[in-house]
């Protein structure tokens, strides 16, 4: 393969919802370009992107796959990206590295949530984007309809460049704008027969024609000068003008495709290389530390891995974008991440299962390596004389749990170890081993994300494995004073143990004072405040201790001990064993021996104290509740609200958003153990959500009442 230069290279993100097509499109553009000498299919198991055994046996695309292709004198780095929603983190690691976003519409199907969702990114991550309208050859394909939603969608910047004559079944003719030809395709597509465009279709395309000639103007006051004063532009000033309001996101074109018949493919990569940026003309990326870092392959070397993945008969393979530099097989390079050498002992071109060894790989360019020791997705590593350290890739929250269990028990080390592997290949798939809730918590973006880890760990790593409801991690709290003493005396010869705590237990609030005199049962407790703890509890939530002992009733240096007993029955509340949170203790009296006193005696009294005074202070569960925020079709609107107010979800506010309804709602996390697979059936499929903690809310008296007859039952079974 030719060495190309970062002005011949262009990375590509292929997106677009689920069943768009876009597997189908690579694989014509991999042939077109001479790359594979046969087209494969999803249904036949045999394309070059989708190639990984759970793909093959789900028929959908599960990671992102790199595919490059050597096009008019271009190198285009194309990523192609999973559709579903539940494999969002293959989008998301592709925009890190690319430059374009090239959309995917099915034209039988018109604009879906999956598209709104991929271009929603496309805009946090500021890329320029093009639409393609896939499917033409579908009976039911729709071109107008399809075009008129994407305006609705995203705006009168969504321009025509190329329309249909005759979509569906009998699809083979294109009118290009741009080059004002018809195309026209034999049964089996590739290249196209150039002719003249009919006379019917003359008015419409000057039409569009004239409205491209005043976009390209508006880029540049020169050209807009020219434009009005000659009513025309060049070639060359047309496509100047294009490629500065494509890269602003000031014009979103629109292509026409049949990637299952070859048709539109090459016209469409042709534009591809004139329109899309090359990584010379793009913004420099930056470091953690804001330095910009140029595309110079004559500067320091500098690789970002974007993405790991283990491979079918290859093992571990590491795909990299050289930031800076050029990279060399056998190079040295310091990983900026973990301190650790690496040696690139060999450079891959990719083209999905295809690679290709290759001795070098310039700045800007793509391309992967194998057997790595200590690099995982997300390090940077460099050549000694370079310090450029690029953050690692930030994922959208999880939105689906399970609690994962091995069938043997005894596999439970290989399970984590497998866990964590397959974390690296999706970082999305978060694993949290919960000490509170003594289970393994695997976290993903929905239901076939996680089917697709089980089936995996199953048949390509033989681990069986259960999945369960996770526990729900609840906190306790108190919502009134109480007051309660506890004296520990133990002799068993020798010195004893002795050790006496008075306290007064209270929700603990921000700005809240505290009082001078406590009332309990007709006394009064006067309090003088000596000393203030504010302890910071890690599942959230304060612990505030103060120390009101007059007279050396306790000695100081037994507090900690109390802290600690304290601190025991924080971390297992009494009413359902969770953690407890934003209390405030008063410690302000008890009792000590000059002999048998001593630190355990002290964390014992302090420890039932506290659970004493805890019991009696009015003590509640909070539940965590999540912000929920849906995109709906409007016709589906009823039904997710009727099925959210069935999960004890309050509705916080709705708009409508490009053609669907945005919902937002706060819903316990209690509640939201199936809704990934609940929504997908009440909409068709059709809606998306996201899931973001909130706060800790009191749980209402009948769910209170229900958790604390379970925990009783739960603890009769231990004992």
């Amino acid at each position: 393969m030719k060495l190309y230069q970062a002005n011949e290279i262009k990375n590509i993100s292929l997106m677009g919802g689920a069943g768009a097509g876009k597997t189908t499109l690579i694989e014509s553009m991999l042939f077109e370009s001479g790359v594979i000498k046969r087209r494969g299919t999803v249904e036949a198991q045999n394309t070059v992107s989708d190639y990984f055994p759970v793909e093959k046996e789900y028929g959908y695309s599960v990671f992102s796959t790199v595919c490059n292709v050597e096009f008019a004198n271009h190198k285009l780095n194309f990523i192609d990206c999973p559709g579903s929603d539940d494999f969002i983190g293959g989008t998301v690691t592709s925009l890190n590295v690319t430059d374009t976003a090239l959309v995917v519409v099915a034209a039988n199907n018109g604009v879906e949530v999956g598209t709104q969702n991929h271009f929603r990114y496309t805009e946090k991550y500021n890329k320029p984007v093009a639409f393609v309208v896939n499917k033409l050859d579908h009976e039911n394909a729709n071109f107008e309809h399809t075009v008129e939603q994407l305006k609705e969608s995203f705006g009168n910047k969504v321009v025509v460049i190329q329309y249909p004559l005759n979509a569906g079944n009998g699809f083979n003719q294109v009118i290009d704008v741009l080059a004002m030809k018809m195309y026209q395709w034999k049964p089996e597509g590739g290249a196209p027969e150039l002719l003249p465009i009919p006379a019917a279709e003359e008015n419409k395309v000057e039409e569009l024609r004239a409205a491209l000639f005043e976009m390209a103007a508006e880029a540049d006051e020169a050209l807009m000068e020219k434009f009005f004063e000659a009513e025309s532009l060049s070639e060359e000033e047309i496509v100047f003008g294009l490629r500065k309001v494509f890269a602003q996101r000031d014009m979103f074109p629109v292509l026409c495709t049949s990637g299952l018949k070859d048709m539109g493919v090459r016209k469409m990569m042709e534009f591809l290389g004139i329109i899309a940026p090359a990584v010379s003309e793009v913004e420099a990326p930056k470091t953690l530390d804001g330095t910009p870092v140029p595309c110079d392959a004559k500067a320091p070397a500098s690789i970002f891995i974007f993405k790991t993945s283990v491979e079918p008969h290859i093992g571990e393979v590491n795909y990299f974008k050289v930031m800076s530099g050029t990279i060399h097989t056998s190079d040295d390079l310091v990983n900026m991440d973990r301190g650790s050498k690496e040696r690139i002992s060999q450079i891959y071109t990719v083209a999905g299962s295809n690679r290709q060894p290759i001795d070098e790989v310039v700045a800007g360019d793509i391309a992967a390596t194998v057997k790595m020791k200590d690099s995982r997705t997300g390090n940077t590593l460099n050549t000694k004389d370079c310090d450029y350290h690029f953050g690692s890739i930030k994922y959208p929250d999880p939105k689906f749990r399970r609690a994962i269990r091995p069938v043997t028990e005894s596999d439970s080390e290989k399970l984590s170890t497998l866990l964590t592997r397959m974390h690296e290949e999706d970082p999305t798939w978060v694993i949290e081993q919960s000490k509170e809730l003594r289970q393994t918590i695997v976290h993903g973006q929905g239901e076939f994300h996680l089917r697709t880890l089980k089936w995996r760990l199953e048949n390509n790593d033989k681990m069986m494995i259960n999945f369960e409801e996770p526990k729900i991690p609840y906190r306790e709290t108190i919502t009134k004073s109480a007051r309660a003493d506890y004296r520990h005396k133990k002799q068993s010869g020798g010195s004893g143990q002795f050790g006496e705590v008075h306290l007064i237990v209270e929700p603990y609030e921000e700005g809240v004072p505290v009082k001078e005199v406590y009332k309990f049962g007709g006394q009064e407790y006067k309090i003088s405040v000596r000393d203030t703890q504010e302890i910071p509890l890690e599942w959230g939530g304060k612990l505030v201790l103060i120390n009101s002992i007059v007279g050396g009733a306790i000695d100081a240096r037994f507090i900690p001990a109390i802290l600690k007993g304290i601190m025991d029955r924080i971390e297992q509340g009494p009413l359902t064993g969770s953690y407890a949170r934003d209390v405030r203790v008063i410690i302000y009296d008890g009792k000590m021996h000059p002999v048998d006193s001593n630190e355990i005696s002290f964390r014992l009294a302090g420890r039932n104290a506290f659970a004493e005074a805890f019991r009696n202070a009015g003590p509640k569960i909070l539940e965590p509740i999540y912000d929920v925020e849906i995109f709906v079709p409007s016709d589906k609107m009823g039904d997710v609200m009727s099925d959210l107010q069935g999960r004890r979800g309050m509705i916080m506010g709705m708009h409508s958003e490009k053609g669907f309804e945005h919902l937002t709602a706060q819903v316990p996390l209690k509640e939201l153990s199936t809704y990934s697979t609940t929504l997908s059936s009440l909409t068709g499929g059709r809606a998306s959500f996201t899931l973001k903690f909130n706060s800790y809310q009191l749980v209402p008296q009948d769910v209170q009442d229900k958790l604390l007859k379970e925990y009783a039952e739960s603890q009769k079974e231990e004992e």
